[in-house]
């Protein structure tokens, strides 16, 4: 299929943490790469991103080393992704960190803590939306994706900066739809549930010390369809969907990849 074909996308956060899974935004490169997009593959890994453009065995892609936290490197990825191709047709932005950024509940949030996650996956979110905007707007069209969490708008996590920040992503993407909607730009976010990621299990197995079979039996147990936790394709395909034009006349959306987790707390 090339649901994307002729079309270009800016990925940050192509690579992964490691782990045995695969990670949304791999699995969200690989997809754009096979459905024809042309894509440039935005880590802070570099070799990471490069990993990912190898896997896809399909499409045109480019490996680019940016860290969200120097919106000058985001800057300089938007205008690489210009000078290869002369557009850009998708912007999805999946970077996102919480314990491992060093976030706790509210009575042992540092001051530091709360700046790194915030700037890690909300700002730069914001700052890198900045540089395309105005590209978008001038080509009358434009796909701005957005991964958020469940957490944004469940209530059974402690963690204050993560959740708080995932909100915030809601809140900023539904302002993008509705600021760039004259344009024919659309804005969507997609909330991820639980999981079977590296980021939500590996990582996690190892800042808490957890057995990674127990983790996952636990976000298993959470979730109504089938009993099984999402992997990075549910959300690398539900990005294909929203940045395709079969989604041409949906923005502003908050799209819940959970297996039936909102419906079961009575969302």
């Amino acid at each position: 299929m090339d649901r994307l074909a002729g079309k270009v996308a800016v990925v940050i956060g192509a690579g992964q943490s490691p782990g045995e899974s695969i990670g949304n935004g791999r699995a969200t490169t690989i997809r754009f790469l096979e459905e024809g997009a042309s894509v440039l593959a935005v880590d802070r890994d570099l070799d990471s991103a490069r990993e990912t453009v190898e896997m896809a065995g399909a499409g045109v892609g480019e490996a680019f080393q940016a860290d969200v936290r120097q919106s000058d490197s985001l800057q300089a990825a938007v205008r690489s992704a210009m000078d290869r191709w002369g557009r850009i047709d998708i912007l999805h932005y999946n970077v996102g960190v919480s314990l491992a950024g060093g976030d706790q509940p509210l009575e042992e949030i540092t001051d530091e803590a709360f700046d790194r996650v915030m700037s890690i996956n909300l700002r730069g979110a914001v700052m890198v939306a900045k540089y395309v905007e105005p590209i978008m707007r001038a080509q009358r069209s434009g796909v701005i994706l957005n991964v958020a969490s469940m957490s944004a708008i469940e209530t059974s996590t402690s963690l204050v900066t993560y959740r708080a920040s995932k909100a915030g992503m809601i809140a900023f993407t539904q302002q993008l739809a509705i600021r760039n909607a004259e344009y024919g730009v659309r804005a969507n976010v997609i909330l991820p549930g639980r999981m079977e990621t590296a980021m939500a299990v590996d990582t996690r197995a190892r800042l808490t010390g957890r057995p990674r079979e127990e983790l996952m039996a636990e976000r298993r147990g959470q979730v109504p369809l089938q009993g099984r936790a999402g992997t990075g394709w549910d959300i690398g395909n539900a990005a294909v969907f929203l940045a395709s034009d079969e989604a041409g006349y949906i923005t502003g959306v908050s799209l819940p990849v959970d297996g039936g987790t909102l419906v079961k707390i009575g969302w």
